[in-house]
């Protein structure tokens, strides 16, 4: 990422002050499990219900972005990660496209922070150490007007492998 810094923490991205957080989104941008639902309960579920209805679904590897509404993020980004299926159905190659154009869509609405889940490591099933390395890989390949980005681990075993990763590939 030209200019941007990369760091990686533990916690609840519906608390980060930061101008948009990445919700791991499902294709009909319906309230999910995890990490989805958290943030449609923080930023108020009803009005992200009906801002994510406005947009009319959201292909995988793609981003949309609505308010944040009661988040302290001012926007939620929702990114649709693919679902593991071993490997041979381009999930990789959606899974970096689902955060380039997640920063693409930031870049468009003037956000110079960003927060990420690990998306599509949860119910989507991806594995927990390749969806870090395309992240961090596809993250420091972009040219950004965005200046931070956070990498938010939901569990230990996620936060070590971002740890490892985010110097590592420089």
């Amino acid at each position: 990422m030209a200019g941007a810094e990369i760091v990686a923490m533990m916690g609840d991205i519906t608390r980060l002050e930061v101008d948009a957080i990445v919700n791991a989104a499902n294709s009909a941008l319906l309230v999910g499990g995890g990490v989805d639902g958290a943030i449609h309960e923080a930023a108020g579920e009803a009005d992200l219900v009906a801002a994510c209805a406005a947009l009319g679904g959201c292909p995988t590897g793609d981003a949309k972005a609505t308010p944040g509404f009661a988040l302290p993020a001012r926007w939620v980004i929702h990114a649709v990660g693919p679902v593991w299926r071993g490997g041979g159905a381009r999930e990789p190659e959606l899974l970096a496209s689902c955060y380039r154009r997640a920063v693409e869509v930031a870049d468009e609405l003037g956000a110079r922070s960003m927060a990420f889940p690990a998306i599509s490591t949860g119910i989507f099933g991806f594995p927990k150490e390749l969806a870090a390395e395309i992240a961090v890989s596809t993250l420091r390949e972009l040219d950004t007007k965005v200046g931070r980005v956070v990498l938010v681990a939901f569990d230990p075993q996620t936060m070590s492998i971002y740890e490892r990763l985010i110097p590592a590939l420089h």
